[in-house]
């Protein structure tokens, strides 16, 4: 969660009460209009208190037509309902909501078959409140597991994990939360995400892990886990470092099984320990949810797994939040059960239609180069040509903002600092219809920005950091 600081100014600023949402007397609940930055002295009718923050949250953005997110902006009714009559569940509490628990067994289980665990009776998972907690979990059992194993030289040497700098900034929370160095792979030309020679370079007999990303944040691609593996396997041959991988699979892991059957790299390589993966983005529900699954025990050390009573008997936990709503598990589970695998293909495959077919519209126009073309995650990001000098992709971004669209535009990280770019993530909900909206909107404009003596944008740093 961000953290907010306290009003700037020492003057109170009292929210502005409409006379029509008193009672009869219209006058009746002016003079008492609440304070904004400490709590009211007095009570309020539910119905003004309601309105009160319903007008307040008309200035956010529509959720439909934030492109920059991954997150889930529609479900089903009925999924919606399921939610509401679960909101109540607290999710830790298994031995009194025992179906609630029994619906995170089975997607567990259900994940545990998609992602090829050798034997699923044997694999161990939980869910979270998203894939930040995931990954969270995840670092942990590396770090514990090369602590037991290096238990000579440990506290004394500085455990370290091998990334891409495409990672997600959970990785960097990790790394500053549990005090491991984090060892980043740059970018190096056309090459946006790890590279796996150069990830395997940067271990050394501290490192507890290798993150490996299925559908960078950056630019929609995957990396190459099978690669990274294969790499790291050669690195043991050669010098008996054995490190496992862990794979952010935030999106790509609830893609990839339905569209990319024959691509390998979940737990079929025997060097994948764990996987995570975000319910509330491609696996279609609403924030938050995230899923973590290990190997088997020996991936997950015991003395993180704590005992709960269960129907009378032992259920292990891992978890950071013990409070948590029930509702997006319940959720999880309704989608699961409502789409199965055919279901999952056939969204997952108009969302990547979508997508490539945005991507190919875009190119056309003659004043943007793609990065990808959304034939991974169906998110694809593309920068001006280099013959464009009258506008840059921040006055694209702040333009087609005016019509309602949150199109993010954001520079990359080391080493191409040079390259600013804008994203578009396609989801469902977003269809065809709103992508041929959303272009129409952007050729409308272009004949604008052509005109324009140069770009507008004065402070490059001052970008949205909607790429995550």
């Amino acid at each position: 969660m961000p953290l907010h600081e306290g009003p700037r100014t020492d003057g109170e600023r009292r929210m502005s009460v409409n006379p029509f949402y008193g009672p009869a007397n219209p006058l009746g609940d002016m003079a008492g209009a609440p304070p904004t930055h400490r709590l009211p002295d007095l009570p309020m009718p539910p119905e003004i208190a309601h309105q009160l923050v319903r007008d307040e949250l008309m200035l956010d953005g529509n959720a439909r037509l934030n492109l920059a997110t991954f997150v889930t902006t529609w479900m089903e009714p009925e999924a919606g309902l399921l939610m509401a009559e679960c909101r109540d569940k607290n999710m830790i509490d298994k031995d009194e909501y025992p179906r609630t628990a029994e619906l995170e067994r089975r997607c567990v289980a259900m994940l545990a078959d998609l992602w090829h665990v050798p034997d699923p009776a044997t694999a161990m998972g939980c869910s979270t409140t998203g894939s930040s907690e995931a990954c969270m979990l995840a670092g942990m059992a590396l770090k514990r597991r090369w602590a037991k194993r290096n238990a000579d030289r440990y506290p004394g040497a500085r455990p370290n994990l091998v990334m891409g700098i495409n990672v997600q900034v959970c990785w960097d929370k990790f790394c500053a939360f549990w005090e491991v160095e984090p060892r980043l792979v740059p970018m190096e030309g056309e090459r946006f995400h790890l590279d796996p020679q150069a990830a395997a370079e940067l271990c050394d007999e501290n490192t507890i892990g290798v993150v490996g990303i299925l559908g960078s944040t950056f630019d929609g691609s995957y990396e190459p886990v099978a690669d990274l593996c294969a790499a790291l396997d050669a690195l043991q041959e050669r010098t008996g470092l054995d490190i496992p991988v862990h794979v952010d699979g935030a999106s790509g892991a609830m893609v990839a099984p339905f569209l990319d059957e024959d691509l390998v790299w979940d737990f079929r390589l025997p060097r994948v320990a764990s996987i995570n993966t975000s319910g509330h983005k491609y696996g279609l529900v609403y924030p938050g949810v995230g899923w973590a699954l290990w190997r088997d025990a020996d991936a997950l050390p015991e003395e993180l797994v704590f005992r709960v009573n269960y129907l009378g008997g032992d259920m292990a936990t891992f978890a950071l939040n013990f409070s948590r709503p029930g509702a997006q598990v319940v959720a999880q589970y309704y989608t699961f059960l409502r789409l199965g695998r055919t279901g999952y293909q056939a969204v997952q495959q108009a969302a990547r239609d979508v997508a490539m077919g945005m991507a190919a519209r875009i190119e056309e126009l003659g004043d943007f180069r793609l990065l990808t073309r959304g034939d991974e995650l169906p998110v694809f990001a593309f920068t001006t040509a280099p013959d464009v000098k009258a506008y840059d992709v921040f006055d694209v971004s702040r333009r087609l903002r005016e019509s309602g669209w949150q199109v993010p535009a954001y520079t990359f990280p080391a080493n191409r600092e040079d390259l600013s770019v804008l994203r578009v993530v396609c989801r469902s909900g977003f269809t065809a219809d709103l992508a041929e909206i959303l272009l129409e909107d952007l050729e409308r404009l272009l004949p604008e920005l052509r005109r324009q003596p140069g770009p507008l944008t004065r402070d490059t740093d001052a970008a949205t950091g909607f790429h995550h």
